[in-house]
């Protein structure tokens, strides 16, 4: 994906030159921001295949223009930039949807590499969408694999993209158990050590979009002591 095009939204101008001078040299091209509000502007046109979103921002912070992309339907990929110490600020970005976070100070050789590594797999994922049923029916749930889209008992669910990767990864494998660290890894990559809490997060939100009862889940349910599965009803699925 060398012609991707990147957002910075960064307000330090120094730090956010730096950034673009070294995505550029791998050949991205790159645009930049430098408070909340111009930012959202410039992310909410939908232009671009990765936003790298400092936390801390005037106006807006990295957070708030984080979850008012995803509220929107904007699921353009991000890479938050955090304090080093600032572990509330990476559990937040990511529960809020952000897709990896970098914590400052960084090299410029590793942001080149988490870039490098959020868009390959950003096209692996829809290279192998393409492989993949299209539509996966459980009961009343129909998940639209390709357009990314889920809908249960006729009504659209609105998910974020980690809730609706996490919806396929389980409706893909009916009955098999995950622990909360296998789901890291899958849905959200590397690096994500020690923030398990995340996916409970996660599936409490799923569970409250998809579940007649959340406290009794149909769908999505706790094997205690291990993880989460999903209903051992057969999915059908729709080529």
């Amino acid at each position: 994906m060398d012609t991707a095009r990147i957002l910075i939204i960064e307000d330090d101008h120094d730090i956010a030159q730096l950034i673009a001078l070294h995505l550029r040299e791998v050949g991205y091209g790159v645009d930049a921001a430098h408070d909340g509000e111009t930012g959202f502007e410039r992310a909410s046109l939908g232009r671009y295949d990765l936003i790298v979103l400092d936390v801390v921002l005037p106006k807006l912070s990295g957070t708030e223009l984080c979850q008012r992309l995803r509220a929107a339907g904007n699921y353009t990929l991000i890479l938050m930039l955090t304090a080093k110490s600032a572990e509330l600020d990476r559990v937040l970005g990511l529960e809020l949807g952000a897709d990896d976070y970098l914590s400052k100070p960084f090299s410029f050789r590793e942001l080149q590499a988490r870039v490098k590594a959020l868009l390959r797999r950003k096209a692996q994922a829809e290279g192998t969408t393409r492989t993949l049923p299209s539509v996966i029916r459980v009961n009343d749930l129909s998940i639209d694999v390709e357009n990314r889209a889920a809908t249960f008992d006729g009504r659209s669910l609105p998910l974020t993209l980690k809730e609706f990767e996490l919806l396929v990864q389980f409706a893909q494998h009916p009955g098999r158990v995950y622990t909360r660290t296998q789901l890291l890894d899958l849905v959200w990559g590397y690096g994500y050590e020690g923030l398990e809490h995340t996916v409970n997060s996660h599936i409490n939100r799923l569970r409250t979009k998809l579940e007649r009862d959340p406290a009794n889940p149909e769908y999505i349910q706790t094997v205690w002591g291990v993880g989460y599965r999903f209903t051992t009803a057969l999915a059908k699925a729709v080529p």
